[in-house]
């Protein structure tokens, strides 16, 4: 008897159809766990490594816990979640990244108006610090960037294969109701970052998660969407320090 799954191009995201593996409920939910503990771990204040080379060690876990209960359930799967990158895939990250700052500046220009905001507290951070400190903060920023874009896109599956295999939602549904809804979790992680400014971290984060994801959405691959992130950043953090030594 034929198959009643729609047919899908082979390179369609992953695990929400069943391909390359299907996880079964308790599967994600050890996956979803494991997102909450590394940003459990990289939240956590323990002085041990708040300075120094030990500063890497939550940076690392945050992104390393969630892939390792990836591994664990799909076994050899879980790098479906990545993809070779070329010169093109380097000009998507650019691409997104301009648009990610041109979009969440002029949200950013509305809300600061309507409502106000707080600045990240990275940027005081960065003009307190010297040389070799500011090296390592940017350093720090890779793994951390990394993990933002493992805790997004691995919810955005999980929410995808809901969706669309529980709820019986078309992929395009199921695409766009997990896009949103990982994009709030995201912004719900930023609460404590920016004193729980509800308007701040859904409105002008959750903007610039939405725009993100889409970088994955596109490539389907979340060395993508971490290049696209880093390169956002890296620049904001750049142009806060450029600002800071114009001033001073």
């Amino acid at each position: 008897m034929e198959s009643q799954t729609p047919k899908v191009a082979h390179d369609d995201f992953p695990f929400y159809d069943g391909r390359p593996v299907r996880l079964a409920a308790g599967q994600w939910a050890l996956v979803m766990l494991a997102v909450a503990l590394g940003f459990a771990v990289l939240t956590a204040p323990v002085p041990w490594y708040a300075s120094g080379a030990g500063q890497f060690v939550p940076a690392i876990l945050f992104f390393a816990l969630p892939l390792a209960a990836l591994a664990w359930v799909t076994p050899p799967h879980w790098t479906a979640i990545f993809r070779r990158t070329g010169l093109r895939d380097v000009g998507w990250m650019v691409l997104f990244a301009l648009l990610n700052l041109v979009v969440t500046f002029l949200i950013g220009v509305v809300v600061m108006k309507l409502h106000g905001a707080q600045a990240n507290p990275a940027f005081a951070l960065l003009a307190e610090q010297d040389a070799s400190d500011r090296a390592l903060f940017f350093l720090k920023t890779l793994p951390q960037l990394f993990g933002e874009e493992v805790v997004t896109i691995l919810p955005l599956l999980a929410l995808m294969t809901f969706f669309h295999t529980r709820m019986r939602q078309s992929r395009t549904t199921a695409i766009v109701l997990a896009w949103l809804l990982s994009a709030a979790l995201f912004g719900a992680m930023h609460l404590p970052t920016y004193g729980w400014d509800f308007v701040q971290c859904f409105v002008i984060i959750g903007a610039a998660r939405l725009i993100l994801s889409l970088a994955y959405l596109k490539t389907r691959n979340l060395w993508v969407s971490t290049g696209a992130h880093v390169i956002n950043d890296w620049a904001m953090f750049g142009i806060g320090l450029l600002g800071t030594a114009a001033q001073a």
